[in-house]
């Protein structure tokens, strides 16, 4: 009697059991993760746009940074930073009077040990002196000539001469400053001749030769110009097959400057 009064409530107690049983668990929640990154590509190649670009970048085709070859005082040095100067113009100038007073002193031992020479041939002529005094003497006029002409080259570097028309990249003397041998004294670039350099898949030398035109947007003045493809590189990477493409920009731009960077559209 006594199980027959709790029957009914053991049995609603089995169905939920058996329920809570049944009832599938629900996977736990996965936190919401970053989206899929695109496959890396090797190397430092970014890959072309969805537009088929390529990123390129302005450079310079000569960029020298100009030193002293002689420990000397800086006379003149007049150009800053951003200065523009043509071929051939006077970028340093050194005070070289002491190399100029050795140069004098240095013609002078020449022209005295050429004219002993001269005495001497026309006394050995006269049986006076002996052969060996006669070289001595030409030996003499050999040494003299070369301290002259090292003088000479000495003060040749005084002045310091642009290679090329460009701007001044970079300064780092001053005037009235001594430098040593080896010192830096300016950076310069050619800003006339602007290189586009770019890497781009190897896959594309299918359709890009020397000469292939293509258009280049600059970030930095919102512009595009027209270029032309100067250089392939010589090999390929085998890690990322890509390959080195150097262009020009068609056409006389002031306003590029060397760094400036931007999208190559073929």
């Amino acid at each position: 009697m006594m199980l027959s009064k709790f029957a009914p409530t053991l049995a609603l107690l089995a169905a939920s059991a058996t329920v809570a049983v049944a009832a599938p668990t629900a996977a736990p929640a996965k936190p919401a993760g970053k989206p899929a990154a695109s496959p890396a590509v090797p190397g430092n190649f970014a890959g072309a746009d969805k537009d088929g670009r390529i990123r390129t970048q302005l450079v310079a085709r000569e960029s020298v940074v100009i030193s002293s070859e002689i420990n000397a005082k800086i006379a003149r040095l007049p150009w800053k930073e951003g200065d523009s100067f043509r071929t051939g113009q006077a970028l340093v100038t050194f005070d070289c009077s002491l190399f100029q007073a050795q140069l004098r002193k240095a013609e002078a031992t020449q022209e005295a040990a050429r004219k002993l020479l001269d005495t001497n041939r026309r006394l050995a002529e006269l049986n006076s002196v002996g052969k060996l005094e006669v070289e001595q003497a030409e030996a003499k006029v050999k040494e003299a000539a070369a301290e002259t002409a090292y003088m000479r080259t000495t003060v040749g570097k005084c002045v310091i001469p642009a290679p090329f028309s460009g701007r001044v990249a970079k300064r780092v003397a001053s005037s009235y400053e001594f430098v040593t041998s080896g010192k830096p004294l300016l950076e310069i670039v050619d800003t006339g001749a602007l290189e586009l350099q770019m890497i781009v898949p190897s896959k594309w030398l299918a359709r890009i030769k020397v000469g292939t035109p293509f258009t280049v947007q600059v970030d930095e003045l919102g512009q595009s110009y027209p270029a032309q493809v100067i250089r392939i590189g010589a090999r390929i990477d085998p890690v990322s097959q890509t390959i080195s493409i150097t262009g020009r920009i068609t056409g006389n731009h002031p306003d590029l400057l060397p760094g400036m960077s931007g999208w190559a559209a073929f």
